[in-house]
């Protein structure tokens, strides 16, 4: 297949025509038999054969004077030559390329967005479309498709099959996201080859399925209700690329996975150095539950009960119950994307009324003067109880670690939600306290920011790539999923994803934010 660009070709003709004019009113036109290639798709010259006709029939119309010692070309009016700049001062003035394309010789993207999904043909069936779509990573309900899919809908009822679109209509759909889809169509994205990393995820998925070990937690009764069969992994990209597999819409607790949200809301809303004035930032090499202070009798880290109990104090300082809570769900949803993130009441009495371990730590930390003046410990408790309560499934609590992984700022709807000092910070503490006492192996072995909880999930953060969350509810005997540990030790074996893959020389994992013919050797 020959490969080469359109403003190229169309100026090698147009010159040689000029410089050579075939004589006869019978002469063939010429029309490519070669092919264009945009993304890994390749368009039929044809396609364009009429432009390059009339551009032709333009350079032969009869000149109105010659003079014998000099051959003088018209140019007529309209056309406009590949090298040709606008003159003038570029105020109100249209680009060359802008010309071209208003004389129909430069194709525009959404002309080419439609030759690479059409591949040759006059019309496209929608599904054909929305299924390439898919093979980028991006969802048809994708907040920044909305426009886009929403035109599509009601351009397909006005057709007489509803089933296929001609260029002019599928351009007519595109345009509102035409740079968002160039990126998806030409692998501009952080994974630019999805099907196959996805397919590698689907065979470390069917790995973890095959574990049988580990025991559903029962200390909260509420839990102790999860199927043990249960397990789901989604993860999104910086660029909002989506995967799922399993029982990702099975709604179930965050737990502790709760801790380094409400810790980044809290650094966001006051500072790191406010916040780690009633914290601190060290391992504390106990159990997440025990009744113990540091050296200067502040909770060791926000990821330990103790933490972040003292982080719920600091939410929104003088409101109420009702108004803190509305405030972190309102945080977490932007995180999402505006995904399901729900609450289970029933969650939230059986924690509350099994927690003596968490009302001792209370008072323990009231007894030193642990929470900021005038804070109410069993209040405070409460709204520890319910954050711990929020549900979310495995596709929603992806976008929150995306979030994460993109500095603060959601994939799929591009709004800042934290602030880049809350991110890092939480990064931080998640890859050095994030996984109760497994933390310092967790670190060694697969490197990467990740946090755990009692449900059986497990947010992973990829900075700069993608997040991850894992679920599933057997734990083993530190308290962290089964299935999820081996999940993330997997994927790292496969994948250079670990902080410290990235050495120079060091390219014996596979890194799926090249091409494939782009990987180091």
């Amino acid at each position: 297949m020959l490969h080469f660009r359109f403003p190229t070709v169309l100026k090698v003709l147009f010159e040689t025509t000029l410089k050579h004019p075939l004589s006869g009113s019978r002469q063939k036109t010429w029309v490519p038999t070669r092919h264009w290639s945009f993304g890994t798709t390749s368009v039929d010259a044809r396609a364009v054969s009429t432009h390059l006709r009339a551009l032709h029939a333009a350079a032969h119309r009869p000149t109105p004077r010659i003079v014998p010692s000099r051959l003088y070309c018209v140019k007529p009016e309209g056309v406009v030559e590949p090298d040709e700049q606008p003159k003038g001062d570029g105020v109100g003035s249209e680009t060359a390329n802008d010309k071209r394309r208003n004389a129909g010789i430069l194709p525009s993207l959404e002309d080419l967005l439609f030759y690479t999904v059409a591949e040759g043909q006059e019309k496209i069936p929608a599904h054909k479309f929305l299924t390439a779509l898919k093979t980028t990573g991006l969802l048809t309900g994708d907040p920044r498709l909305k426009e886009c899919m929403e035109t599509l809908k009601q351009t397909l009822r006005n057709t007489p099959d509803g089933v296929t679109l001609d260029r002019h209509l599928f351009k007519k759909c595109v345009q509102s996201n035409i740079i968002l889809l160039t990126q998806a169509f030409r692998k501009k994205f952080i994974i630019p080859d999805f099907p196959s990393f996805t397919s590698r995820i689907d065979e470390l998925y069917e790995n973890g399925k095959k574990l049988t070990g580990g025991q559903v937690a029962d200390y909260i009764p509420q839990l102790a209700k999860f199927n043990p069969d249960l397990w789901a992994v989604s993860m999104c990209t910086v660029d909002g690329q989506r995967y799922t597999a399993g029982d990702s819409k099975v709604p179930f607790c965050l737990q502790s996975c709760v801790k380094p949200l409400k810790y980044a809301v809290a650094v966001h809303d006051y500072g790191t150095e406010y916040v780690h004035s009633f914290i601190g930032k060290e391992p504390s090499g106990l159990r997440f539950n025990k009744l113990f202070l540091d050296e200067d009798d502040k909770p060791h880290n926000p990821m330990v009960n103790a933490g972040a109990i003292v982080c719920t104090s600091l939410i929104k300082q003088g409101a109420g119950n009702a108004e803190k809570f509305d405030y972190v769900m309102n945080f977490l949803k932007q995180m999402a994307g505006n995904e399901y993130v729900g609450f289970s009441n029933a969650t939230f009495q059986s924690e509350r009324e099994s927690g003596d371990r968490n009302f001792a730590i209370g008072y323990y930390l009231k007894e030193k003067k642990c929470f900021p003046e005038g804070t109410d410990m069993t209040s405070v408790l409460d709204l520890y109880f319910q954050l711990c309560a929020i549900e979310v499934t495995t596709e929603s609590a992806s976008v929150m670690a995306a979030t994460l992984a993109n500095g603060g700022i959601c994939p799929i709807t591009g709004e800042r939600v934290l602030s880049p000092e809350a991110v890092r910070n939480t990064l931080s503490l998640m890859h050095s306290c994030g996984m109760y006492d497994f933390s310092g192996q967790f670190a060694f072995h697969v490197g990467l920011p990740a946090k755990s909880g009692v449900a059986g999930g497990i947010l992973l953060v990829v900075p700069n790539v993608m997040g991850i969350m894992c679920w599933s509810p057997p734990l083993d005997k530190l308290g962290n999923s089964v299935r999820g540990i081996q999940f993330c030790t997997d994927l790292v074996e496969h994948f250079n994803f670990h902080n410290y893959d990235n050495l120079r020389h060091f390219a014996k994992k596979h890194d799926p934010r090249k091409e494939a013919g782009d990987q180091r050797i």
